[in-house]
């Protein structure tokens, strides 16, 4: 299988970029305004990110791959894991103890590849994680207000997510599958895996307030707000998985930590929110460790591509 042009990946990381931003926009709206139960949106979600791969085969986008159910379970379980426990971790703590928290992805991922997928991770690089988790911090720093029940959320939302990033990287190179092609099973089997999760969270009398005491014209808003965000989502969740097949774990959570800064840029100039000096520092620091990163991991590339080079030349 080729490897992605440069414009190619640079495409993918823009869209992921712009799609996050938008679908973290769209749900906060739905939440705030409606009261959406937020783990009824996220199956809504995975029901829409399916008919739109069943499109998609149909255009002749990718050919479905037969894959084993066995494969496939862990990933489901983790996807809605990692989906179901960042949302509580955004519902119960504040944006600042939520993004804090999330950091922590990144280094929980070099410790999984490193010590049961024996990747190897040079110094330099690991070095770039200070930057990254130093900076987010001074970005949120003064929003930090510790909720226990919030903060046991975002430790199991980090390992879960962090899991199931790396198992997306790994199923990809196992199975020899694109992203279109792992996503096409795994989304289908997550919406089933969460019907059966959603009565225990979200018992019927969480609907009794949004839908029973909602005029026609209000369903009709949400519906189609609904329906955008689940588009929005398919988006994202193909550009997750497009990014971690094609270049690696580690990355996706560099861009994510460039998203957080780009949001935060994005409400100061947009909506006036105040930024403290030290949040501004913070948002420097941490753009400092991704391009960082980005330079010491092009170096390597070059550098396994050196000794070729070199046995040709003698």
């Amino acid at each position: 299988m080729a490897a992605p042009s440069q414009s190619v990946v640079a495409v993918c990381l823009v869209l992921n970029i712009c799609c996050s931003i938008v679908i973290v926009l769209l749900n906060k709206w739905i939440y705030t305004h409606y009261a959406f139960p937020n783990m009824t949106l996220t199956c809504i979600h995975f029901i829409v990110t399916t008919l739109g791969l069943l499109i998609c085969k149909k255009l002749n986008l990718f050919q479905p791959k037969s894959l084993p159910f066995m494969h496939m379970l862990p990933l489901a379980l983790t996807f809605c894991g990692f989906v179901v426990f960042t949302n509580l971790s955004l519902e119960s703590n504040t944006v600042g103890t939520y993004q804090l928290i999330k950091t922590m992805t990144t280094p929980c991922i070099i410790i999984i590849q490193t010590h049961f997928y024996n990747r190897s991770f040079s110094m330099r690089v690991k070095a770039t994680l200070l930057p990254i988790i130093v900076g987010v911090f001074f970005n949120s720093y003064y929003d930090v207000k510790f909720n226990l029940v919030g903060i046991i959320y975002a430790s199991i939302g980090v390992l879960v997510t962090s899991l199931y990033q790396v198992l997306v990287g790994e199923k990809q190179q196992e199975l020899q599958v694109n992203s279109m092609q792992l996503l096409y099973y795994q989304a289908p089997l997550s919406a089933l895996l969460l019907i059966f999760v959603i009565p225990f969270f979200e018992p019927l009398d969480a609907y009794h307030g949004v839908l029973y005491n909602w005029p026609f014209e209000t369903l009709v808003r949400v519906a189609l707000m609904v329906f955008l965000s689940g588009v929005v989502a398919f988006m994202v969740n193909l550009s997750i998985f497009w990014i971690i097949g094609n270049t690696s774990p580690v990355t996706y959570n560099m861009v994510g930590h460039l998203k957080f800064c780009l949001t935060l840029l994005g409400g100061y100039f947009l909506f006036s929110d105040h930024l403290q000096p030290l949040q501004v520092f913070g948002i420097v620091t941490t753009l400092t460790g991704i391009l960082t990163y980005t330079h010491f991991k092009m170096q390597e590339v070059r550098q396994k591509q050196l000794p070729t080079v070199q046995v040709v030349k003698s």
